[in-house]
């Protein structure tokens, strides 16, 4: 990976400054859609502990023809520039801890400590057919998992200004770690339209590989509601990548309720099989996990409110009870 910058007393890695900085040099289009997803435990059981907060900004967007992301695509198998749908920039932090926070010493039971700082692109493409379509993604991200994250910081000072627990393990937590990681996944969805309502549902299939998460994934997805030709895509949650709910502006209220279902053959987590090149905590992971989700969405004109609830098998052997949380996005044209 290089040399890391230095800034603040802070580890950055100079890909991800590269990115940042291309990203806010390119102009995108002449209007996009930008999203602010935040996910939380408290949204759901009330309480820390396991993944319990995730903050990412999103600017997606249809890439203009003269776009680079069009040039990108022609480089890559199975995508070209005509197909190429949808482009998201995407910047997150994301926080994990073991359940008890109050404790200082290492909790070799419970799954260590760790941030996590991210930057992303993601590539879309749909295909809409005569009653079905064809929804693929594909996502690059890279970024920093330990101390780099500045996920302690955020953590500390926002149970301060609570007045909540103040979480003492820190010390604890997993080594700084460029991450880089690639991910794609593909829907066919077949629709309905019952008497004014709409009724879509279909299976997808996916994979992730990196030094972050690598993983095989099948799932389900439905939606009923309202105009759901106004938009696509099931808000997603953390492992997999975000940007895939979309709509179009400026054609009043609709609404839709969504529930989906996911398994994944994980084979690698760096947030749980720890640091790759560092001695550093770590639990014994399960290798099969699986997500519900069950949610909302409600859209008005250049507005969409999105909420979703999702409960999570155990993802390590030591793990006392499933995990719960909930993931709140909110967006708009501009």
């Amino acid at each position: 990976m290089g040399k890391m910058m230095i800034d603040n007393g802070r580890l950055v890695p100079p890909l991800a400054c590269s990115l940042l900085l291309t990203l806010l040099a390119t102009p995108a289009s002449a209007e996009g859609l930008l999203s602010l997803k935040v996910e939380n435990d408290a949204f759901s059981k009330g309480e820390d502990g396991h993944y319990t907060n995730g903050v990412e900004l999103m600017w997606s967007f249809e890439p203009a023809t003269d776009h680079w992301t069009r040039r990108f695509a022609d480089m890559l198998p199975g995508w070209s520039s005509s197909g190429l749908d949808g482009v998201a920039y995407r910047f997150g932090q994301q926080i994990y801890t073991p359940n008890d926070i109050g404790i200082e010493r290492l909790i070799e039971d419970d799954r260590p400590y760790a941030g996590l700082l991210f930057g992303g692109i993601s590539l879309f493409d749909d295909v809409r057919l005569n009653g079905w379509r064809q929804a693929s993604s594909l996502h690059f991200d890279i970024g920093v998992v330990g101390p780099a994250s500045g996920a302690e910081n955020i953590q500390r000072s926002f149970h301060e200004l609570i007045a909540s627990e103040e979480p003492e393990g820190w010390d604890n937590q997993l080594e700084n770690e460029p991450i880089v990681n690639l991910a794609y996944e593909r829907a066919w969805i077949l629709q309905h339209h019952l008497n004014g309502l709409d009724f879509e549902y279909g299976p997808s299939l996916g994979f992730s590989l990196g030094n972050l998460y690598t993983y095989a994934s099948s799932g389900l997805g439905m939606r009923f509601g309202e105009g759901l030709d106004r938009s696509f895509g099931i808000p997603s949650v953390a492992p997999a990548r975000s940007g895939q709910s979309f709509f179009k502006p400026d054609q009043g209220f609709s609404w839709y309720v969504f529930a989906s279902f996911e398994g994944r053959y994980m084979a690698h987590n760096l947030l749980l099989d720890g640091n790759t090149f560092e001695d550093s905590h770590s639990v014994d992971r399960r290798e099969w996990v699986g997500d519900a989700q069950l949610g909302f969405a409600l859209t008005w004109d250049r507005w969409q409110l999105a909420f979703t609830n999702v409960w999570r098998t155990d993802e390590f052997e030591e793990q006392g009870r499933h995990d719960q949380f909930g993931s709140l996005t909110l967006s708009t044209w501009l």
